[in-house]
């Protein structure tokens, strides 16, 4: 789906904070502070919340927004690397850029979150299924929608924790090249160029072209099992062309291709390089439509391809997505009324594993806006070829108890259907059902101007989730099997905030996370009840200062909580300057004070980091 422009860049809505005591006080200093001290820090315009354009003082829902300019100052290659800066969001990465990546967004799964690319839906259906974040390139991401809290009723299967929307690069101007390298520790070498503009008669045509490469020696992955340096090196692609047949009709294509090539340690034999490639793709069509003043729609038609292979170890597995939808908006006044027809298909190639399915889909929404008060109800009828009927709802109300405060309380279910490989495979269990999910939550946010704070209390209960049981009965293997028999209880509470103190910009946010077995108590691997980050910035002498903190405290690597993940605290420095009109000059030291610290048992993570890169984008 495309989304509208929002004017101006808008940075991150919040970005994570860490000692309590220091966000406390930037917490009160923004509560005290009744005019605007900063840049905009909610975009005009967002379309995860509703699927449809919504803007910022409609919004019910717990949501943050990252812009280019955000993730080229985070120096980042993987895009969990940004992403892990959100509040609510917690990264698990088996060693280095390349290899499988987690993330779990309010704890939950990371096969509980939607990801669309563009609007085109990406998952995979191997294992226990979810997006794959470490194929999907960074380098090509221009903007990114954090949606935390079940959108089923919106989105259909998978989104049980949350959404995120990812969109590329779309033409703003009549003809604006691009070019960026950089270098940094570790042999890192990364190239990206690109080219937008507009033209045809009455600028009828849009279009932008990106391409970038980027190579690392790595560091040793795995220290235990085979001592040597697992690089990698890739190389992606993106393209987007739009026409505007006249000023109520617009069709607008997209593509984006990704080939990631990484080591890992899987052999513990000298001198075998284990190595893991990636291949993705996403393609879509739209064809936005105005029919009245009151009434629009888009109709869509797109497809995706997850394909994962292993050397010298014979692995492959290949998941294909294609998706049609209808959507249609009616405004009548202060309400808007929504209604959606949707199928998707999902297939697997696994060996043995060679299968598909398909969801039928109608969903209906309604938003009514009228002075202080506000309200959002969804609900959806999904039919699926292998489970049959499904029904999920929300609803959201809000009320503005002063023109800086809002007050919002919400309810949704949510249901995810087990992939392919957890019915079909060696492991699989053909009669296995639908997770399902509900959600309860409050929130309380603030603005004054360009200030922000925000508070978001939430439950949500998870029953008949999937999980995989070594030694379980009636497997069809002796090692175990994927069965539906856990429960889970995810609750937490999320504080986020920005604003400027003594000419200092800061923002930051402190995540409290319980997520637990609902059948033992204990909790779940590899969540860390606190954390969160803190961040400041500020302008000296013509250089951009910047400096964050990230921080966790301790987590669980098993089930049986008794092997114990320590917490760590990664210390971040960055610069920046405009070298001349059209250069720039970025520089970033990553984890300064060099801590080791692991997110999954075994798993080496990278040390102190540095990054320099020159970017020219030439005004014309």
């Amino acid at each position: 789906m495309s989304y509208p422009s929002s004017g101006a860049a808008a940075p991150i809505a919040a970005r994570p904070g860490v000692l309590f005591l220091a966000l406390s006080a930037v917490f009160g200093g923004v509560c005290a502070q009744a005019q605007p001290l900063l840049e905009t820090q909610v975009p005009m315009t967002v379309v995860t919340a509703a699927r449809a354009p919504q803007s910022a003082q409609e919004l019910l829902a717990d949501m943050s927004v990252i812009d280019r300019a955000t993730i080229e100052a985070s120096g980042a290659t993987g895009l969990a690397d940004v992403l892990v800066r959100v509040p609510g969001i917690q990264m698990v990465r088996n060693g280095g850029i390349g290899n499988t990546t987690s993330l779990m967004l309010r704890g939950a799964d990371t096969a509980y979150t939607a990801v669309y690319i563009d609007g085109i839906r990406f998952s995979s259906q191997s294992g226990s299924g979810g997006p794959t974040w470490e194929s999907i390139p960074l380098a090509m991401v221009d903007r990114i929608e954090v949606l935390r809290g079940p959108a089923a009723a919106i989105y259909g299967s998978d989104a049980m924790g949350g959404v995120v929307q990812i969109f590329t690069r779309r033409a703003e101007h009549a003809f604006a090249p691009s070019l960026t390298v950089g270098a940094g520790s570790r042999g890192t070498l990364r190239a990206q160029a690109g080219v937008s503009g507009v033209g045809g008669v009455d600028k009828a045509w849009d279009y932008a072209l990106d391409i970038a490469g980027e190579r690392s020696d790595g560091f040793d992955v795995r220290p235990s099992r085979n001592p040597d340096r697992d690089g990698y090196k890739s190389l992606s692609g993106a393209a987007r062309l739009g026409l505007r047949i006249n000023d109520s009709h617009q069709l607008r294509a997209s593509l984006l291709a990704s080939d990631i090539d990484a080591g890992y340690d899987n052999s513990p034999r000298l001198g075998v390089d284990d190595r893991t490639k990636h291949r993705m793709h996403a393609a879509g069509l739209e064809w936005n439509a105005q029919w009245s003043e009151r009434w629009s729609s888009v109709l869509a038609l797109n497809a995706s391809q997850d394909r994962y292979e292993t050397t010298p170890t014979a692995y492959l597995s290949t998941t294909q997505l294609r998706g049609l939808s209808w959507q249609n908006h009616w405004r009548v006044g202060a309400q808007t009324f929504s209604a959606t027809l949707e199928r998707r298909e999902d297939a697997l190639q696994n060996a043995p594993v060679d299968r598909e399915r398909a969801q039928n889909a109608l969903a209906l929404g309604y938003q009514w806006h009228a002075d202080k008060q506000h309200l959002q109800g969804q609900v959806r009828h999904d039919s699926d070829s292998e489970f049959g009927d499904k029904q999920t709802g929300s609803l959201a109300y809000g009320y503005d108890l002063t023109p800086q405060w809002r007050a919002t309380a919400s309810a949704a279910t949510s249901f995810r259907a087990p992939t392919l490989y957890q019915r079909f495979s060696n492991y699989g269990t053909a009669s296995l059902t639908p997770e399902n999910g509900r959600n309860l939550e409050l929130g309380v946010r603030y603005g004054a101007g360009h200030d922000t704070f925000s508070a978001t209390a939430y439950r949500n209960r998870i029953r008949d989730q999937v999980s995989y049981q070594a030694g379980a009965r009636g497997c069809a293997s002796s090692l175990g099997c994927y069965v539906s028999v856990a429960q889970a209880e995810y609750q937490g509470l999320t504080l986020a905030a920005a604003t400027r103190a003594l000419g200092v910009r800061w923002h930051g946010s402190l995540d409290f996370n319980s997520a637990r077995d609902g059948s033992t108590g204990l909790y779940l691997t590899r969540r860390a009840r606190q954390f969160g980050t803190l961040g400041a910035s500020r302008q000296i002498a013509g250089w951009q200062w910047g400096a964050d903190v990230q921080w966790s405290a301790r987590r669980f690597d098993d089930a049986a909580n008794t092997k114990v993940l320590g917490g760590y605290a990664l210390w971040n420095l960055s610069a920046s300057k405009s070298l001349a009109r059209d250069w720039k000059l970025l520089a970033r030291l990553d984890n300064a004070f060099d801590k080791h610290y692991e997110t999954a048992a075994t798993y080496a993570t990278e040390g102190r980091r540095f990054f320099v890169s020159l970017q020219w984008t030439p005004t014309l």
